[in-house]
């Protein structure tokens, strides 16, 4: 791994247990993609729905999952990103106080991933989040923020949400302009980074044949309108965010 490595914050790399990689092959092909364009580490998150899934049934299978990975890069040749597990938590009324959400993490951290609705954001959902780090002390990742601007009000919810010590990752192909509309939020989403309201990206790769790893595309973007000097502090806050290098901080 480099001094400060390259971070893929986002990612359904893990085969087979959502709607992402869907076996050891694809995982491998989509591992070599990521490798290819510099990347480091990746986090494995795959969805985590406390309406579906029990932390107890996902745990295992979330294990499971990883070893088939691993037994398919003994054999594989190259060198592939490291990978470090966690999940992709999905927000539900009474997060903040559900007992075992701190499985969720990522690693030996304390660390989430936090997938907030696709529902106009309430007072009590809000609240539910300043709770999560406020008062149970978890360092939640808000991932892909552009995701909800479209959705009712909850862009005026943005500022509550950065007065709180959390951050915020962006996906890689909103500001890449690789679709469309994301042309027009281009601006937006990077003027967010520049004004350190986001502060992660991630690819949040599915497959081979859509939804792609493409940080590449994201950093790249953040190095033609910040310059090189951010991309690096970039690579230094997700670094030490994890613990790899230096100290936390947003």
């Amino acid at each position: 791994m480099a001094d400060v490595p390259v971070i893929d914050f986002h990612s359904h790399i893990l085969p087979g247990i959502d709607d992402g990689s869907k076996d050891v092959e694809t995982s491998l092909r989509m591992l070599d993609m990521a490798a290819s364009q510099g990347v480091d580490l990746m986090i494995a998150t795959p969805h985590f729905y406390a309406s579906r899934h029990r932390v107890e049934e996902f745990l295992p299978r979330r294990e499971a999952s990883w070893n088939r990975l691993k037994e398919g890069l003994a054999h594989h040749e190259g060198k592939v990103p490291d990978i470090l597990l966690g999940a992709e938590v999905a927000f539900f009324r009474g997060i903040s106080q559900a007992d075992k959400i701190g499985a969720m993490t990522v690693g030996d951290s304390d660390i989430m991933l936090l997938e907030m609705h696709f529902e106009p954001w309430t007072d009590r959902d809000i609240k539910e989040v300043r709770d999560l780090v406020l008062d149970r002390h978890f360092t939640i990742i808000l991932a892909h923020l552009e995701r909800y601007m479209d959705i009712g009000q909850n862009r005026r919810r943005y500022a509550d949400l950065f007065d709180l010590p959390l951050y915020v990752q962006i996906n890689a192909e909103s500001i890449s302009g690789g679709k469309l509309r994301d042309w027009r939020r281009r601006k937006t989403l990077i003027n967010m980074f520049k004004d350190g309201q986001a502060h992660l990206l991630g690819s949040d790769c599915h497959g081979i044949h859509h939804r792609l790893p493409n940080l590449i595309a994201g950093r790249n973007a953040l190095k033609e309108k910040l310059g090189e000097a951010y991309l690096k502090k970039l690579d230094e806050r997700g670094s030490n965010l994890l613990g790899l290098k230096g100290d936390t901080h947003v």
